[in-house]
């Protein structure tokens, strides 16, 4: 009995605190490295020739008795979209990190279920009947949550934690890593544009699932997809080969915390947090990663906190929670109809609106 709800409770809970504060981590890192002389496009390159590694071994030993993907162009070429989609998507948000902070990026994060049910809406794989209140709470919450990232990018305010300021060398990364205003706004644009790339990318992962529901076998010809994409991309944007080694030792450790864990372990916990406990119990533990965002770049990177990112963040997790409530009372109304819930259901044909994406996790 207890060990059962230790399984079914506390460790799926310990578990997603546990990859936000990952996915935290691989942000801060590449915060670090990238004032050392990283360039995004090498360590994009490097974390998916890495998680290519992790998974082909993963994808033998898990699916020894599954067959190949089916060499048909609907597969192959949805495959090749989500590559192009998730590698637009992470030269987007790690674009945006460098210009802004960890923080920013935490926070804008937070829109990536609000994007995803718009981009369901508008494929008309979510049904929408105004006069439902889980409809009208998810509309409002979509609204809420768009104002609120909008009142982190424009408005940053006055301080509301200083940053720390007991050693020279923490004053001197803070002076480097500090952000103007310009810079800011354009890294939070740069955040919305990611997020609402990962959103498409959850779209056609659905479909993708739909035609080879095989998890670990799909991850690694993505990952395989993105890894060929990002060569080609450094081979252009990066064509002098002293750029591709690695600056320092901080980008050593950013390259391989992100790419062992901060795609590999991420994508498998949301897998099985999904499975276990569903997708809205994934969604709701993403607002957890402003809070540790913001502590951990205090210590770790000197930035200060500004009101503007407070007062947007409460906005934006209203709306968030806002947009859950609907999808939690939409669940409740389709398990009373029919008996079996199918939200969040990729062999049902449901967009998993609520999964969490991470920059990290894909």
């Amino acid at each position: 009995m207890a060990i059962g709800y230790v399984y079914k409770e506390v460790v799926p809970c310990t578990a997603m605190v546990v990859v936000e504060f990952s996915n935290v981590v691989v942000s801060i890192l590449y915060k670090a490295a990238s004032t050392k002389g990283l360039s995004y496009y090498v360590f994009i390159a490097y974390i998916y020739a890495l998680g290519t590694f992790i998974f082909l071994p993963l994808a033998y030993l898990f699916n020894r008795k599954t067959v190949l993907p089916p060499s048909k162009f609907p597969l192959i070429s949805r495959i090749c979209l989500l590559g192009l989609i998730g590698y637009l998507g992470l030269v987007c948000s790690y674009k945006g990190i460098e210009l802004g902070s960890p923080t920013l990026a935490s926070a804008i994060s937070n829109l990536t279920p609000v994007f995803t049910f718009i981009l369901a809406v508008l494929f008309r794989m979510e049904k929408v009947a105004f006069r439902s209140a889980s409809t009208q709470a998810k509309i409002i919450g979509t609204i809420v949550s768009i104002s609120g990232a909008f009142v982190i990018i424009f408005y940053k305010g006055p301080k509301v934690i200083s940053s720390p300021t007991g050693t020279s060398s923490s004053v001197s990364l803070q002076r480097h890593l500090g952000s103007s205003q310009s810079n800011w706004i354009i890294g939070g644009l740069l955040e919305i544009a990611a997020y609402l790339l990962f959103s498409f990318w959850y779209i056609i992962q659905a479909q993708v699932m739909k035609i080879y529901p095989e998890e670990i076998v799909v991850s690694f010809f993505y990952n395989l997809s993105v890894t060929l994409i990002s060569l080609l991309a450094c081979l252009l944007a990066e064509p002098n080969l002293s750029s591709w080694r690695l600056p320092s030792s901080v980008a050593v450790v950013a390259v391989l915390y992100s790419g062992v864990l901060g795609s590999s372990f991420s994508s498998a916990v949301h897998t099985w947090g999904v499975r276990l406990k569903g997708p809205v119990f994934v969604a709701i533990f993403r607002p957890t990663s402003i809070v540790i965002a913001v502590v951990m770049s205090a210590i770790f990177l000197g930035e200060a906190m500004y009101l503007g990112s407070v007062i947007g963040a409460v906005i934006l997790i209203t709306g968030l929670y806002a947009v859950l409530w609907g999808k939690a009372k939409e669940e409740e109304m389709t398990d009373d109809d029919s008996g079996s819930s199918t939200l969040g259901s990729v062999s049902g044909g449901t967009v998993p609106l609520l999964q969490s994406h991470k920059v990290e996790q894909m």
